[in-house]
């Protein structure tokens, strides 16, 4: 008979889930993680893999026409979503299997089912492993789903969320795209590189409401000039789907409807955790705004269950899950103090330009009453940039007047995605931006545009 009784259960194998359940087999804990569809949940299956795979393809298909300025010609050029896709389902698909071969490694047992609290450490499976197992210690890594707006319901053919989208069948001539986050605007750089005539509806006053100002605006200039209409400050007033299409009325920030028909729509106006159906109120879990209540060590309101990633606090990023993981049962094992520094959580956007940032807006900064300094430097002055015909954006950085401290960091521009790391370790080791300036940079490269940004803070930049 199976002993079902482990040192800690993890319901979902996303990047929270997954992560946790490794490193709690490493610090040798018997592990169960439940999960009911492939392993390593949207972000691998659905999200941030596959949607990176297609954002590559949409690089190479728009670098296509710039390589004649390089000295290559090339014949007739064939852009091909589908086979795109297929591709970007390929890379999942190891992504998946790489998971369960870590599992195996790390003798963690996996079993396949719908998992429910059943009440005081234990979990109901419902599926192919069906069965009760207990442990004094529960991880809630249950993820989260697209929202729908209440007069666009998603239905996966003409209204698509982005599971939908990352894996189109065939290329829509038109789609609109509601809502200008990092899921919208990467979604309308994929396919404006295949061809396809993009709208995006965005409510609030920038495209990347949650980046700098001026980050967004290099975004939305870069965006407009290939053809991809932007309405800003503009509420989806109607919308009605036909078999043919879908009917949008638009009301404009200058208060005049507009009505465009699209092919498909993309909701892309935000995700909502995942709380039905896992047993919370058997196990007396609150939940509030629709996300599962948890203290600083995630611990929610039910002793021995916790909560981790998207079906528990802000924002709703793979990274932050895992990390929330890795620090939780690390705590748990008696190896570490549990906190989770959520002011230094890195966000990027993968669209082109890439943005990508961490710590406070410039905005956010001075409303704080924070007496700060900028500083600013363009990728047009970095020579590496220029070789690579990437000259669009800039490295900007906020930092304290008085102790240097580097409050916030946003870049806009070529490889923001990698650029920003050095930030977050800068901001971990409570580095002044004298120091970041201080280390020594190689030339050339993209890096030295964040030596110059310091530089820039201080009123002494090199080459501008």
């Amino acid at each position: 008979m199976a002993d079902n009784s482990y040192d800690l259960i993890v319901i979902g194998s996303g990047p929270g889930g997954y992560v946790a359940a490794i490193r709690a087999a490493q610090l040798g804990m018997k592990v169960a993680c439940v999960e009911a569809d492939k392993l390593g949940g949207v972000c691998n299956n659905w999200g941030c893999i596959p949607t990176k795979a297609m954002l590559e393809s949409a690089k190479y298909a728009r670098k296509v026409g710039q390589l004649k300025d390089f000295g290559i010609t090339v014949g007739d050029v064939k852009l091909d979503i589908e086979t795109a896709a297929k591709r970007a389902r390929k890379v999942a698909d190891q992504g998946a299997r790489g998971v369960g071969f870590l599992f195996k490694k790390h003798k963690v047992d996996l079993l396949t089912g719908w998992g429910r609290l059943g009440g005081k450490g234990k979990v109901e499976v419902a599926g192919k492993d069906g069965r009760s197992i207990t442990s004094p210690h529960i991880i809630l890594a249950t993820g989260s789903r697209a929202k729908s707006l209440p007069i666009l319901k998603i239905d996966g053919e003409r209204v698509w969320s982005s599971d939908q989208a990352v894996f189109p069948a065939e290329l829509p001539k038109t789609l609109g795209i509601i809502g200008a986050g990092a899921i919208g605007m990467e979604f309308a750089d994929v396919y404006n590189a295949f061809g396809t005539r993009v709208t995006v509806i965005e409510a609030l006053e920038q495209v990347l409401p949650m980046e700098d100002a001026d980050c967004a605006a290099v975004v939305d200039k870069s965006y407009r000039k290939r053809g991809i209409d932007i309405y800003t400050g503009a509420r989806l007033e109607q919308a009605e789907v036909g078999p043919d299409g879908v009917l949008l009325t638009v009301k404009a920030k200058d208060g005049t409807s507009h009505q465009l028909t699209v092919e498909r729509v993309l909701v892309a106006v935000g995700r909502a955790p995942i709380v039905e159906d896992i047993g919370l109120e058997v196990a007396g879990v609150q939940v509030e705004r629709g996300a599962v209540v948890v203290d600083d060590e995630l611990r929610t309101t039910a002793t021995g269950v916790y909560a981790i990633g998207d079906v528990a606090r802000a924002p709703l990023l793979a990274h932050k899950a895992s990390h929330e993981g890795i620090k939780l049962v690390e705590h748990l094992a008696g190896k570490g103090h549990g906190w989770v520094d959520y002011d230094n959580i890195p966000s990027v956007t993968y669209c082109h330009p890439e943005v990508a940032s961490c710590g406070l807006t410039e905005k956010a900064a001075r409303e704080r009453g924070l007496d700060v300094e900028v500083g600013s430097f363009p990728w047009s002055a970095n020579g590496r940039a220029r070789t690579a015909a990437e000259a669009d954006g800039f490295v900007k950085i906020v930092r304290d007047r008085k102790y240097s401290e580097i409050v916030g960091a946003h870049i806009v521009g070529p490889s923001a995605s990698e650029l920003i790391g050095e930030f977050i370790v800068a901001r971990h080791l409570e580095s002044t931006v004298e120091e970041l300036e201080a280390a020594m940079h190689p030339h050339p490269t993209l890096s030295e545009a964040i030596a110059e940004a310091a530089l820039a803070s201080l009123g002494r930049a090199i080459h501008i």
